[in-house]
């Protein structure tokens, strides 16, 4: 029996055309989906960023099972359970420097509005209330709550709710920079310069108005906008210099995706807080968690006048630390170890990176570029039809049994971390033929 489309006003999606030419999935194992006929779609995008263990990994189904039938729900405010207290240990473990204290939500949105309330209520209890601006950055994503799509700068994602913005945000310059640095592999060379752009905002609003800064490692949903090299240094050393925070937006780029646990190890720069979500389960289970450097934690929960029964943060979300997000989470850090697929990343990114640049030459390409297990190729959009070209692009690749995103006319590919050298080699061959057919 085929569902009723018509009901459900789906994310993101022209809901018109997806309902006179639905792509509907029924099953997933290990690389692929299933579709409702039978098709077997190999998945060049692990899910939206997030299936880094592979779908329906056996090992953290049976751990949400498990739990499901042990413990359903516990509410996280004034009581807990031990999943969330063993996982927050486990991930603190992971992450790099002194964040060494996790503050569960469900979604990466849900963490970025965290870490800017964090931010806001750390430098209050110091004495410093007046520090209330935020600078992110043009073409940087950080979800679709009203803190993200302020401090965000995808101008789809702002222009119908500008009214409503958080006042007091600026932007630095993004990096893309095709005529320097098209074709690179790994970091480009050109465009650490860049982030002077950050002193110039500070002098303007004055450092003691900001409270932080927000960057992506690596701009995921731009299309996979790869730091020039040193730029990110020079970001942490302008936010030292001037007492500001320095948040990083791993959401994407966590749990391996650039070879490391964190894109904050992979260049060696440490923030001060970080979001992360999508591979924190590897996407089994809605979660997500505000990582934060123990120095903060100690000045926001131990600041002088608050009485010990007293809360200190006024905020949270029914479901944080969901039971069942836990152990998922939980088991899904055993698989990433186990399995050693962060390693696996690091030793599989050259491979991945020689298939994709093999594209290049073909048919409208104007770049190709690459971290990690994370590439794009940027297409040259078709006059009076931006976008167009590249949904063709994934309409035919999805046709032949590969899942890729499009994300403007940029082609990304960000395949679970278990892809076989063969199977990078089948995404890569769909995608050339695919760009030669939509030529």
């Amino acid at each position: 029996m085929e569902p009723d489309l018509q009901s459900y006003w789906m994310p993101f999606t022209p809901n018109r055309y997806f309902k006179q030419h639905p792509l509907l999935l029924e099953s997933a194992a290990g690389m692929y989906y299933t579709t409702r006929d039978g098709q077997k779609i190999l998945d060049g995008i692990a899910g939206l960023w997030c299936v880094n263990a592979g779908h329906c990994h056996p090992r953290i189904v049976a751990a949400v099972r498990e739990q499901v039938g042990k413990l359903d729900y516990a509410t996280a405010f004034n009581m807990g359970h031990a999943g969330a207290f063993a996982l927050a240990s486990e991930l603190v473990k992971l992450a790099p420097g002194n964040l060494d204290h996790a503050f569960f939500v469900n979604s990466g949105s849900e963490a970025v509005d965290t870490a800017l309330k964090i931010a806001l209520a750390y430098h209050r209890v110091r004495g410093e209330g007046q520090r209330f601006r935020f600078i992110g950055r043009e073409r940087g994503y950080h979800g679709v709550g009203f803190g993200g799509i302020s401090v965000g700068g995808m101008v789809a994602n702002r222009k119908a709710f500008a009214s409503a913005m958080l006042p007091g945000v600026d932007h630095l310059p993004h990096t893309h920079d095709l005529a320097r640095n098209a074709y690179s592999r790994g970091q480009p060379d050109h465009g650490v310069e860049l982030a002077d752009a950050l002193e110039r905002l500070i002098a303007l609003h004055d450092p003691s108005t900001i409270a932080g800064v927000i960057v992506e490692p690596v701009s995921g949903s731009a299309g996979v906008l790869v730091p020039p090299k040193g730029y990110l240094e020079r970001i942490r050393a302008i936010c030292d210099r001037h007492g500001l925070l320095l948040i990083f937006d791993e959401v994407i780029t966590g749990f391996g995706r650039t070879g490391s646990a964190f894109a904050a190890q992979t260049f060696n720069v440490q923030p001060d807080i970080m979001t992360v979500a999508k591979g924190i389960t590897s996407g089994v289970v809605p979660m997500g968690a505000v990582l934060v450097d123990r120095r903060i934690y100690e000045a926001c929960v131990n600041a002088s006048g608050f009485p010990e029964q007293a809360v200190e943060f006024f905020h949270g979300y029914t479901y944080s630390g969901h039971p069942l997000a836990c152990a998922a989470g939980l088991a899904a850090l055993v698989v990433y170890r186990d399995e050693g697929l962060f390693a696996r990343a690091a030793s599989l990114a050259p491979v991945f990176a020689d298939a994709l640049h093999s594209l290049k030459g073909l048919p409208h390409v104007i770049d190709i570029r690459n971290i990690g297990l994370m590439g794009a190729v940027e297409l040259e959009p078709r006059k009076a039809q931006p976008t167009l070209r590249a949904l063709e692009v994934f309409r035919h690749c999805f046709a032949n049994g590969v899942l890729v995103r499009t994300t403007g006319d940029i082609i990304a590919l960000t395949p679970p971390l278990i892809i076989e050298p063969a199977q990078i080699e089948q995404i890569v061959t769909t995608l050339g033929k695919a760009l030669k057919a939509v030529a």
